[in-house]
Formats: structure tokens, sequence, C-alpha cells
């Protein structure tokens, strides 16, 4: 049977996920897998952690350990935040000799079929220390937008740098070392060389781009596209190249992430028996889904692209990648260095998840930079959410007196239903996946349900049960505590009866 699979991007093991990135990819992610399962459509919702990163040493450096220790403590903590925000990914899976084994064969496979080329270039190089710098080792001036960038790509505008691209590099493990340039042969995957089917994918494509992520890839195709490092010299961190051309050289760490992503679908699977990489395959007629934040468009958005199309028709390819700006804490960015963030697990420590969720999915940063506050959390959820979700339960009660009784249900009331159902697939389904638009649903719906008064009680509980499991990928808890009293959510609302039910109700804003 075919399914969909659902990638989030892959987490940096340098620390814990702070609420802005919950807002991010991995809510929606969780949101848009619950929705897949409540609507019978197979999905598998996976993701691993991105251990061979250089921030792993910068980070690991600043802290005082090593970069091991470091993915060791930080994975943990990860999985702590994904269980406590209640988020159904499947366990992050253990980077292993499985794992490397994965990743060796996606790149020695084109190797073996001549997609890379070796290229001379200049790489910043930190004298005292004897080492090129790239990606998190280093910072500079961005070429396209020239505000501070590290390598790789620039974090304000999206567009990526490679090589020496930087003006006015400097190291970030030793600021005060000087950092020339210096030659060295690496292998590089020519971007350039896929033009044509990048252009035809991104025009199929073009419903399923948010507007920003859409111009930023318009931005990079109007220019020479660029080549993607295969391999870089190594910091003493990474998987070893495998080649002969590039001795002492590690694999550039960006280019794990598809063979991490199949490797963390098959192991969320089951470890099904064949291939690791055979729900990825083009035979198989998976869907394949990304969520992911802006500053990763260029990665995710192109680098993976032609990473799956350098294998010439192998695998399946994103129907849609699913884009996020900044979230913001009190106006400001977050950032774990000056203490500035909220961890997932800490804030639903201190209040329930579902208000948590709620509020994450009316204010995440689908097309702008958006902003958390603990006086908006408290507010909103209590004015627009809890207070009026619990007058709707008290209706309910005053309205069943005997939880169990099969009440009528007209077809004025089935029709309402459908309408609700309808509401929720537009902002649930692609290319129109929006969470601010379905948390909005729910406050829109709780209000036209107060204010409406209904023939048969049989129409009412149909569009309340309705509600809740339009709702129930974003209220998690309340909708399993209905279904533990025996609440059936469904999406189907043809029903000509209904048993009567107490719907349950939202706790406090904080515990």
């Amino acid at each position: 049977m075919t399914q969909t699979i659902v990638i989030a991007a892959t987490p940096t093991p340098n620390g814990d996920l702070h609420v802005g990135h919950m807002a991010g990819p991995y809510l929606a992610g969780d949101v848009y897998a619950r929705y897949l399962r409540a609507d019978d459509r197979p999905v598998t919702y996976a993701t691993c952690t991105d251990d061979s990163q250089s921030y792993m040493i910068s980070t690991a450096r600043k802290n005082g350990t090593t970069p091991g220790e470091l993915c060791r403590e930080s994975t943990a903590r990860i999985q702590r935040s994904v269980e406590a925000m209640g988020l159904s990914l499947a366990p992050l899976p253990p980077v292993d000799d499985v794992y490397r084994r994965t990743v060796l064969d996606f790149v020695t496979a084109l190797h073996r079929e001549g997609r890379f080329e070796t290229r001379t270039v200049r790489m910043p190089y930190a004298e005292k220390a004897g080492t090129y710098l790239f990606d998190g080792l280093v910072k500079g001036e961005c070429p396209a937008c020239l505000t501070e960038s590290c390598g790789g790509s620039c974090e304000g505008c999206g567009h990526p740098n490679h090589f020496d691209d930087l003006a006015a590099p400097r190291s970030v493990l030793d600021p005060g070392d000087p950092v020339t340039s210096r030659e060295v042969t690496v292998l590089v995957l020519p971007m350039e060389n896929y033009r044509q089917e990048l252009t035809a994918y991104y025009a199929a494509r073009e419903r399923g781009w948010r507007r920003h992520s859409a111009q930023l890839i318009r931005e990079i195709l109007a220019r020479p596209l660029p080549e993607i490092p295969i391999t870089v010299p190594s910091p003493g961190w990474g998987i070893d190249a495998p080649f002969a051309e590039t001795p002492g050289q590690i694999l550039y760490p960006w280019i794990e992430a598809m063979p991490a992503s199949i490797y963390s679908t098959w192991k969320a699977a089951g470890e099904p028996a064949g291939p690791v990489d055979g729900l990825w395959r083009a035979g198989s007629g998976n869907h394949l889904v990304y969520f992911h934040g802006f500053d990763n468009v260029y990665f995710w958005g192109m680098v993976d692209l032609v990473m799956l199309l350098a294998h010439g028709g192998r695998y399946i390819t994103p129907d849609a990648n699913i884009c996020n700006e900044f979230y913001e804490l009190e106006n400001e960015k977050f950032s774990t260095s000056r203490g500035h963030l909220i961890r997932g697990a800490d804030l639903v420590a201190e209040v329930p998840r579902d208000l948590v969720r709620f509020y994450l999915a009316l204010t995440c940063p689908e097309d702008q930079r958006a902003n958390f506050t603990r006086e908006g959390l408290a507010k909103v959820v209590d004015q627009r959410l809890r207070v009026p979700w619990n007058a709707l339960a008290t209706r309910i009660d005053e309205l069943v007196t005997d939880p169990g009784e099969e009440l009528k249900v007209t077809d004025d009331g089935r029709r309402r239903a459908a309408v609700v159902v309808e509401r929720f697939r537009l902002c649930y389904d692609l290319p129109s996946f929006s969470l601010t638009r379905a948390a909005d649903g729910i406050i829109t719906q709780l209000g036209r349900l107060l204010e409406t008064e209904h023939a048969e009680p049989g129409d009412l509980l149909l569009e309340v049960r309705t509600l809740l499991a339009c709702a129930a990928p974003i209220l998690i808890d309340v909708a399993a505590e209905a279904g533990e009293r025996g609440v059936e959510l469904t999406l189907e609302t043809g029903a000509e009866t209904i048993t009567a039910f107490h719907l349950p109700r939202l706790p406090g804003s904080a515990r």
C-alpha cells in the first residue's frame, strides 16, 4: 500500500529544540501526519539528527565538551522535547553503522556513475590552527545581502555561499586566528547540470511553495547555479569520504540529509525487509513531503532535490516543501548562546500541551516573521479557545442527560457538518496547508456553534463531534480524552444518528 512520507528537517544535536523550532517544521509536520492518519491515509513521519554538522564542533568548543558527548546529550534532550510536545515523530534513530552505510551507499553510487567532478578551489584557512574553514566554522559578509553570514548559506537572505564566497572571513573557533585562503582539490556535484530538471520540477509545483521561498528559488535560478561540495577537508568530525581523489577529506555534512532521511524512514517503518531505500524508490508510488524553515530552502529545496535527481529517476521527489519563516521570542531572535529561548519541554511543563499547540499553530510564522510572548499565550488561549470551548461543553452538559443515547441527525445537520470538514480539509491538504488557518477555523466554529440554535440535539452533537475530529491534529489531549470516553472521532458526516456524549473540557492556562 502506498503511503506519504513526511520528513521534518534534520535537527542538529548541538542543543535542545526550543519553541521557535516547534512552531516551525516539527508541529506542522505532526499536524499534517495526524490529519493523514485520521483520513485513513498511511503515513510515516520521521527525521534523524544531523550529527556531522560543523556546528557540533563550534558549540562543543564553546561548551567545553566534545562533539560526541554534545551529540549524546542533545539527542536525548531533543527526544524529550518531541515527546513532551506530543509530536507523532518516530523515535530518533541511532546514527550507527547502518546509518553510515546508507550514506556511503547513496554517494558511492553517484561516484560510480560519474556524477561528481574534481575542482581545485580556494577555501578560508585558519593559519594558527592549520585548518580549512567551512559552514559553521567561518563567518563573513554574505555576497548576496552583505549581512554577516556563516558558510554554506545565509540565514537572513537564504542565498548559498561556498568555498571563498564570503568576504572578510574569520574563524568562529578563534576570531583572533588570521584567516587567509588556500587551494584544495575537492569533489563537487555541478547543480547547473540539472537546471532543466530543476526548472521543470519547480514549474510543476509552483503552487506548493510559499511566496518568500518561491522568490528565493527564482533568485537562485536566475544566476549560474552553485556547485555542491561533496567532500571538504576534514576538521576532525564527520564521515570519512571513501574517494581516492580526495584522501583525508570528509563528506560535506549537508549531503547526508537525503540518505539520512531514507534511513530514518526505514527505521520508522520498522526496518522492513528489502533494501533500506525501498520506500523511497520511484516504483513504490509513495509520496514525499518536507517541512523546514526558510533558512533551509537552498539545502532542502535545491541541494537535496539535486542529490535525488542525480540518481537518474531511482527515487521519488517531494510533492511539496512546506517552509516557515522565523519565530521570535519577545520580538527578538531565539538565541541559545544568550539564553533567550524557551524549550518546548519546559513550556508544556508549565502550560497544558493543547493550549501550547493551539497558540503555536495560531501564531506560527508561515508567510512572515511572527512573535511568541507568554502574555499573548495566556490571553489568546484563554479568550479565544478555553473559555468558548468550555462554554460549549457546558451547553452540551445541559443538553445531554443520557450519554450513550442515540439521537437523530437531520439532513441539515449532516450538511453543516460536511461544510465544516471541507473548510478544515482546505487547511490541512496540500498545496494549501496552513496551521494558522486551521487554528483560526477552530475559533470560528466555536463561536458559530455557541450562537447557533439547533432544532435537533443530534445536529448540534454531530457538528461538535465533527469540530473535535477536525481539531484533533492540534488538540491532541482533549481528542484523546474524548476517544477514551467512546466518542468516535471521524471525518465522515453521513450518519443518521449519533451517540450522545459530553465534550471534555480544556484545563486552565497554568498547571
